[in-house]
């Protein structure tokens, strides 16, 4: 007959949970950290001062005129974040087949940068660079009207342009997010030429065709009009079943002149990015997408997940499988939570 009353301990030399048995120990022995220096804020900017506008699809999100944006960097400086990543929203009437505004001259984007880093030297400006912005069929470039595809050596003249025009502007990080083949080199190369030798590349090296950014688009209006074809961009961003595929992106990337090496999403291709991480001695970077957010965001709102314990999970599992740098929307709730301890 067992005698519950007592247990005789197992002999076991290791246990463990001794370093699981307090929150002392637990920081004391935790090997990944979040920190407000490693986050990214992305935020969507519209023209003109004006109130802001939330993005129904993002709970939280909104796009922001010159004062909201003011008022927003303030904020996220003050809680340590020191890193914006701007995306723009342009008026329909402004966009064409080719995104001809992106470096017009008259693109009040480079103005709210210039007066962006005026006000907040000490802020790092990530501008991104692509035309999907620009364009009334939501292409990230020009289409050629022969075969009906993305126009690649066409479309890298014109983001180059375009990045050279956001440096001079004051961007501190110009960030290819269109995945043409050439367009980290011919960028470096104009930058230089230039005389923006100290501008750095943040280079979506490794941007599958994914199905989570359907909100994003919502906020810049990049969707497809209802006269456009359904939006196909299998021709330029990655399969989502090529890891192979992915590392050599990132290798040429990095051979072209990137600074940074970014995989995009984060939260489904932890495995790309420590295969990333593992060949690279560069930084690495990774953008929680829109969608990671918005499904995150539903399922606490719906009661099923504690969202900041599933926010911040997400996070560290990006932090932990090799990224030194995170783009998430979350970036400025996160920092608070930091900040309260």
């Amino acid at each position: 007959m067992i005698n519950s009353a007592y247990t005789p301990p197992l002999d076991l030399i290791r246990r463990p949970r001794r370093n699981r048995q307090t929150p002392a120990i637990r920081a004391l022995v935790r090997e990944v950290r979040l920190h407000a220096d490693d986050l990214i804020q992305p935020i969507f900017v519209k023209e003109g001062p004006g109130g802001a506008e939330p993005v129904g699809s993002m709970p939280g999100i909104e796009r922001v005129g010159l004062k909201g944006l003011f008022a927003e960097v303030a904020q996220l400086s003050a809680l340590g974040v020191r890193a914006v990543a701007l995306f723009p929203q342009i008026d329909p009437a402004l966009k064409d087949a080719r995104g001809k505004y992106a470096i017009s001259e008259k693109n009040w984007f480079f103005g709210l940068v210039r007066r962006l880093k005026g006000e907040f030297p000490d802020v790092l400006i990530v501008a991104d660079v692509a035309l999907d912005p620009y364009t009334d069929h939501g292409h990230d470039g020009v289409i050629d009207p022969v075969s009906g595809d993305v126009a690649n050596d066409e479309t890298v003249h014109v983001l180059t342009h375009y990045a050279t025009r956001l440096a001079e502007a004051g961007a501190d990080i110009v960030a290819p997010s269109d995945m043409m083949d050439g367009r980290i080199g011919a960028i470096r190369d104009e930058l230089d030429r230039e005389g923006f030798t100290q501008t750095s590349i943040l280079a979506y090296a490794v941007k599958f065709a994914s199905a989570y950014y359907g909100p994003f688009r919502d906020a810049i209006g990049s969707a497809k009009s209802p006269q456009a074809p359904a939006l196909d961009k299998r021709t330029y961003q990655l399969d989502p079943a090529n890891i192979r595929e992915a590392l050599m992106e990132a290798r040429l990337d990095e051979d072209q002149g990137a600074d940074i090496l970014m995989v995009k999403p984060a939260g489904l291709y932890l495995d790309v990015i420590s295969a990333v991480r593992s060949a690279t001695t560069l930084p690495v970077a990774a953008y929680q997408v829109s969608g990671e957010y918005a499904q995150i965001q539903a399922a606490a709102r719906a009661g099923w997940l504690d969202l900041e314990k599933a926010r911040d999970e997400a996070l560290l599992a990006i932090k932990r499988a090799g990224a030194d740098i995170i783009l998430t929307y979350f970036a400025k709730a996160v920092a608070e939570s930091l900040k309260k301890g």
